[in-house]
């Protein structure tokens, strides 16, 4: 499904990624570990097309993507990759439906349709009673499931965290990567997670381990 050949990717003087190549199969839970600064956030940048590489390509679905201009990386971006980010994102002014419905109403969806979406999705993700809330009204495992919701709104093929359980209690950060997991089951999605959590690189299908910008393991 992913396909990472000879990637390099430097901010100044400093080369973060240093000849990166990979493959990731689809319905994978595939996580990326290594120290802080090994470059695990700018190959998670680079293959959700949030940045482009220096050197190399990165093919998606059999697309070069960084071969389309900024209109077409954006049209992709939005039908075929979800976001999850340690910090979750959320808009404050809006409900958690509010939230979830936001990227299909920017792909051009109509609100009825995307007011249902939402509720099936918060359904699944047990979040029914607090489709009212906004965040300030819910729990940081509540936002964290809000903000999953918002990642699968528009059904990607691929889900990227950054650190998703970071600042998560230990329960709430169990209960996440469980969630990761049905949901490759249920919907056949492909995860790539950067974390420091031992426990769900452990869990995962694949562990890529970074190190000063290259791949150890």
């Amino acid at each position: 499904m992913i396909q990472v050949n000879h990637v390099e990717k430097s901010y100044g003087s400093l080369k973060v990624l240093k000849d990166i190549s990979l493959e990731v199969q689809s319905s994978q839970v595939v996580t990326i570990v290594g120290p802080s600064g090994a470059g695990k956030s700018t190959l998670l940048h680079l293959i959700g097309t949030l940045d482009r590489p220096d050197k190399g390509e990165i093919i998606i679905d059999d697309v070069k993507v960084h071969g389309l201009n900024d209109d077409q990386l954006s049209d992709f971006r939005s039908s075929h990759i979800g976001f999850v980010f340690q910090f979750h994102h959320l808009l404050p002014e809006f409900t958690a439906m509010e939230n979830v419905m936001l990227p299909m109403l920017i792909a051009g969806q109509s609100k009825q349709s995307a007011q249902q979406r939402a509720a099936e999705l918060l359904d699944f993700l047990k979040l029914s009673d607090r489709v009212g809330h906004k965040p300030s009204e819910l729990s940081g495992g509540e936002q964290q499931r809000v903000a999953v919701a918002r990642a699968l709104a528009n059904n990607p093929d691929l889900i990227l965290a950054d650190e998703p359980s970071g600042n998560l209690d230990t329960e709430n950060a169990q209960k996440l990567h469980q969630l990761f997991f049905e949901l490759r089951d249920r919907f056949h999605q492909t995860f790539i997670i950067v974390t420091h959590n031992e426990e769900l690189a452990k869990l995962s299908d694949r562990c890529i381990e970074l190190r000063d910008g290259q791949i150890s393991k």
